[in-house]
């Protein structure tokens, strides 16, 4: 699939002459990022659904004690 994106000639002068030393594209480098990008969410969801189960079997908690706002800020 093809993509068209609009970037400022300077920066895309600089992406290309990065490219060049890191012998890579700019294709490359964007095509990676995409792919990094669009599995990122899908991880961080799992993650995230991981916390929440382990969450729930923990047995700790905070007792009995009981705080405002305030006392946690005390300055």
């Amino acid at each position: 699939m093809n993509l068209t994106i609009t970037v400022d000639d300077d920066v895309l002068k600089r992406a290309r002459l990065r490219a060049i030393t890191e012998d890579t594209s700019v294709n490359a480098v964007l095509r990676s990022f995409l792919e990094t990008y669009s599995a990122a969410g899908g991880r961080e969801q799992a993650a995230i659904a991981d916390l929440i189960a382990l969450s729930m079997q923990s047995s700790s908690g905070r007792g009995a004690a009981s705080w405002t706002r305030d006392d946690l800020h005390e300055r």
